[in-house]
């Protein structure tokens, strides 16, 4: 589907369930605000499924908007997601019965009975900007969902996936009247005492290969205890790594919990292919930030990540 047919798929149905992927980003949760706002408007019944591991940085932009226990909905939309595998446990249920999903990445599993994919958009949130306005008019509240979801996707608009096309869509959102400073001094220039504390020990942890060029680090559960940070503190840390002089390929390998760990990935994709690596480890994503989930130690999804980083560079 095309953004104007998913407007009148959308204008068609009623009964909304929409649905967020696990770990939830900025992207997933403001697309997911901006719709059901956006359905509720034009009259439709809407509501968005619970996603228990939002942290307290997103969950503000669904409140009063999350179904009511033993909600039975009639439409089910999925937002930012790409894969079966990025369905929270709650949400599983409706593995087979999402009827339209939109989406951005070009690891698109196709598992709905309708899709709506535009790989060539910075967020989510760009191609959801697009179907809202045939929907009725973008209130304030829509516009700072959707602006959160587009600024975050993009690194507040540093990161290689920014386009033209995304400085319109922000500028548009601006317009629609909420206040900007407060939602980028939320994002991106406030950081918590724990989170800090961590980068350092990111720091001092980094290891640096193909002559600086290529840079991992390691976040563990005992780093995380030590510290006694929360979900929030980590929000987004895979940027971190690619704040470092001459490093264009960045990869954060976090313990989720014994025998398993997640990567994430940040490359130059004239460089390295960031979803072609993943695609090997079983996830997937963009040309320059894709992610995986692995199982086995650090040390082993380590050796891992390497092997697929040189399997791909090899061709």
């Amino acid at each position: 589907m095309n953004p104007t047919q998913a407007a009148h798929f959308l204008l068609a149905h009623d009964g909304y369930l929409i649905l967020t992927h696990v770990r939830p980003d900025g992207d997933t949760i403001g697309c997911a605000a901006a719709l059901c706002r956006s359905l509720r408007q034009a009259g439709k019944e809407a509501f968005v499924l619970e996603n228990r591991e939002a942290t307290s940085l997103f969950t503000p932009y669904l409140e009063g908007l999350l179904a009511p226990e033993g909600y039975r909905p009639r439409t089910v939309v999925a937002v930012d997601m790409a894969a079966r595998g990025l369905f929270p446990d709650n949400a599983r249920d409706y593995l087979d019965r999402v009827d339209l999903t939109v989406d951005h990445h070009p690891s698109q599993e196709f598992f709905a009975r309708e899709t709506c994919l535009d790989a060539g958009r910075a967020a989510c949130g760009e191609l959801l900007y697009e179907i809202v306005q045939q929907l009725g008019p973008v209130t304030p509240e829509m516009g700072e969902a959707l602006y959160v979801a587009v600024s975050t996707d993009c690194g507040c608009f540093m990161y290689s996936n920014t386009t033209a096309a995304t400085h319109r869509v922000a500028a548009d959102l601006m317009e629609t009247g909420f206040d900007v400073y407060p939602v980028n001094r939320r994002h991106f220039r406030t950081k918590s005492f724990k989170r800090l504390k961590l980068e350092g020990m990111l720091a001092a942890g980094m290891e640096l290969r193909d002559n600086g060029e290529t840079a991992l680090v390691f976040l563990t559960l005992d780093m995380l205890a030590q510290v006694g940070a929360q979900e929030r503190d980590i929000e987004d840390i895979a940027a971190f790594v690619g704040q470092v002089e001459g490093v264009k390929n960045g990869v954060t390998l976090r313990e989720l919990r014994p025998g398993e760990c997640k990567l994430s990935l940040r490359t130059d994709p004239g460089d390295l292919n960031a979803s072609a690596v993943c695609a090997l480890l079983g996830g997937g994503g963009h040309a320059a930030a894709a992610g995986a989930t692995i199982p086995g130690t650090m040390e082993q999804a380590r050796a891992a990540v390497l092997a697929a980083i040189e399997r791909v560079r090899q061709g």
